[in-house]
């Protein structure tokens, strides 16, 4: 019934996998007839808690796996998770803001009617927020422009005005220059030109730079302050793209320590050296693509360089083509003035325990805040997460409980960078180390059409298989899978080294195997206050089809890691990779450096590798006595999960030691496109301004750090004593 779909919350209409067929039907049917049959019979084993769903073991024998994964798919409802998406974008909410609260109320409201187990874990933290900014352009013609700071067409006071989170106060009188897109090598393509940028406002355009990085290289060559713009067409030029321009990860004040409610709480005071160091030097601000065309097209000065490519901003009309990059004539008067101050973050949680392994963990999360109203980014996500949690409940009601506990994460303060699920992180450190299966993180759950999946390679075959089982939701009697493959040319599984969602803290200080999915590349209303549901009915999903996708790719992962008997981690993958990142490495690298101990533990993991899967292949075809195959089930899972860990370093990476994962990892030069072995990645930019001797030798020792993590992993994932 799609087809007559209406773009409205209230009417109930099914997509293609909810409840598409009399077998959908009659599966539906068997179980609930099991169910009550059994209750009949064992009505004490077979009723549920109304909190926590606590069933005895033997109820978890009324479903199979096959019919588990079944109802789980043919239960989706598009029309429920549009309506939990309009409800949760009907206001922006803004982390540490009243309307918060009350999207946090309208979560917990969900989870406890389906009933599930709901907690808070609350932190204080210190957030940034704008009081004041202006910008006037001055033209040598003796007129001027007081340039609108704000989205046009949004009320004032709705939403929050753009600004960077954690930007200094401050003030410039001062020429603009363009320099691209802010990186070093445009830098010094302006200097070829002649152009020197110290005491100039830069005008820069938003790319794959972190807003951090390109603030950070402006204030190195001289820049009083930044005017970062995102392209845009029609309506989309008039965004503007908020965001955080804080280094690092977690609340500023606590690094590396959660930062608990209490005023016996240790916090760093805002002049400490360790604070200071991750907020920029000079002020920064966010302004539409119409702004930056209005500054642009008044600069003169040398043409722009043939090598920065094409600019919607630079080349509106034809004869802009090779306009000059300034500085000036034009003069700016620019100010912004903020506040930092204390904020509590409230992060939400619902349990459902197992019932056989309740102390080994399976999280899917994802983040709630949003710099206005959400609707890509972060809620799509949530509305799939709500989705689960409505799917796992009709599950329990039917007999089902999983084998492991899951779950499901609700984070705050993610657009900050990422405090909420990093506090949580840091607090619970240990358990997670010793107890967490895996981390399912979704974010922008839906962007636009395509599939996209980053993840620990071991989690790759996982994926694979969950995706077949999958319709595809834009092209009918397909899987997820057929189409990904088909985009790529086969199978194309991102790597999780970045820093732009909340597996960072699992993955990079934790060790927890990850994974992190969305639809779309990319979406033009990102952190605007476009990013409207009104946005996604029209463009994003407008049957909410690639919700549905998304949600049962995440569900069904969630359901394998927490019921299979044996965990579906395949470490041969890994191996690979490994091998793929150190051929990659190998071409970068200068003669005089060997990667012979790498190549040496990946060969170690190569065989832990292989013993482990037949050692999985024994456990499932039961060759050991069976009251001890439980048990050995459940040692070699710990190896399978523990194995990951070995990649920590517990020194971290040189000058950044809460980055502890010395595969996947950022590099601390922003710019860098290295995604894999971030020590060696900063021992490569260290040795850049070395003698080569001295640099050849830092570069040796990460090398030799990677070598001895692999090899951790490797002696863990065997399980013997060397």
């Amino acid at each position: 019934m799609a087809q007559n779909f209406q773009p409205k919350p209230s009417p109930i209409f099914l997509s293609r996998t909810s409840f598409p067929c009399a077998v959908a039907i009659l599966l539906l049917f068997l179980a609930l007839t099991g169910y009550y049959s059994l209750r009949n019979i064992c009505p004490k084993t077979a009723s549920s808690s109304s909190s926590s769903f606590s069933h005895t073991q033997d109820d978890t024998q009324k479903l199979k796996p096959h019919a588990v994964e079944q109802i789980f798919l043919n239960s989706s409802n598009n029309s429920t998770i549009s309506s939990f998406l309009h409800s949760l974008t009907l206001k922006p909410h803004l982390a540490g803001t009243p309307p918060a609260l009350h999207t946090l109320q309208y979560l917990l409201t969900q989870l406890k009617t389906l009933p599930l187990q709901t907690h808070l874990s609350q932190y204080e933290v210190l957030l940034s927020y704008p009081l004041h900014s202006s910008l006037t352009a001055h033209f040598t013609n003796g007129t001027t422009k007081t340039l609108f700071l704000q989205e046009v067409g949004v009320p004032r006071g709705q939403i929050v005005q753009p600004y960077h989170a954690y930007s200094p106060s401050g003030s410039a009188w001062a020429p603009p220059v363009y320099v691209n897109y802010g990186r070093a090598e445009d830098y010094r393509a302006l200097e070829v030109l002649g152009v020197n940028v110290s005491g100039c406002v830069a005008v820069v355009r938003r790319g794959s730079v972190p807003r951090g990085g390109v603030v950070e290289r402006a204030a190195q060559e001289g820049a009083v302050a930044v005017l970062l713009y995102a392209e845009g067409d029609g309506e989309e030029e008039e965004g503007i793209e908020r965001g955080t321009v804080m280094e690092g990860l977690g609340d500023p004040l606590t690094p590396g320590w959660a930062a608990v409610r209490g005023t016996h709480s240790e916090r760093l005071g805002l002049e400490d050296k360790e604070v200071r160091r991750r907020f920029p030097k000079i002020p920064s601000m966010p302004i539409s693509a119409h702004n930056a065309y209005v500054i642009l097209s008044s600069l003169g000065g040398p043409r722009l360089p043939y090598n920065w490519g094409p600019s919607k901003v630079t080349t509106r009309n034809k004869d802009r083509t090779g306009s000059g990059v300034g500085p000036g004539p034009t003069l700016l008067n620019f100010t912004y003035q903020a506040e930092k101050k204390m904020a509590t973050l409230r992060n939400a949680f619902a349990v459902i325990r197992g019932v056989e392994e309740p102390d080994r963990y399976v999280l899917l999360g994802n983040h709630r805040d949003a710099w206005t109203y959400g609707a890509v980014d972060p809620n799509s996500g949530t509305a799939a997460l709500l989705d689960i949690a409505r799917r796992y409940a009709l599950l329990i009601r039917l007999g089902w409980n999983p084998r492991r506990t899951i779950i499901l994460c609700s984070w705050d303060a993610e657009e900050f960078g990422m405090i909420g699920s990093t506090e949580w992180v840091e607090q619970n450190l240990e358990n997670l180390g010793s107890k967490a299966v895996a981390y399912l993180n979704v974010d922008c759950a839906v962007q636009g059409p395509g599939f996209f999946a980053g993840a620990t390679p071991q989690l790759d075959n996982l994926i694979v298989e969950v995706t077949k089982k999958v319709n595809d939701p834009d092209l009918h009697k397909m899987t997820v899978y057929q189409t990904w493959a088909a985009a790529n040319s086969g199978i194309n599984i991102g790597r999780l080294g970045r820093v732009d969602s909340d597996f960072a803290a699992f993955l990079q200080h934790s060790g927890v195997p990850s994974i992190d999915l969305y639809y779309g590349k990319d979406f033009p209303v990102y952190h605007t206050a476009f990013d409207s549901y009104d946005w996604m009915k029209k463009y994003g999903d407008p049957l909410f089809h690639r919700h549905v996708a998304v949600a049962g790719i995440w569900g069904l992962l969630a359901l394998h890691l927490a019921d299979d008997p044996i965990l579906p981690f395949e470490y041969l993958s890994y191996a690979t990779q490994l091998q793929e990142h150190m051929e990659a490495l190998s071409v970068l690298l200068d003669t005089g450096i060997s990667l012979h101990s790498i190549n040496s533990s990946i060969q170690e993991l190569v065989d832990a590798a292989n013993g482990a899967k037949m050692e999985a292949k024994k456990l499932r075809e039961k060759k050991y006595v069976e009251d001890l195959s439980e048990l050995r089930i459940r040692a070699f899972n710990d190896r399978l999960m523990l194995a990951e860990r070995g990649f920590l370093e517990p020194e971290g990476l040189k000058g950044r030691q809460w980055f502890k994962h010395l595969i996947y990892g950022p590099p601390r030069n922003r710019e860098s496109k290295q995604s894999f072995f971030p020590g060696i990645a900063d021992a490569m930019d260290r040795a850049a301004k070395m003698k080569k001797i001295e640099g050849q030798s830092a570069i040796q020792h990460e090398i030799w750090r990677v070598a001895r993590a692999i090899q951790r992993a490797a002696i863990a994932l065997s399980g013997e004593l060397s």
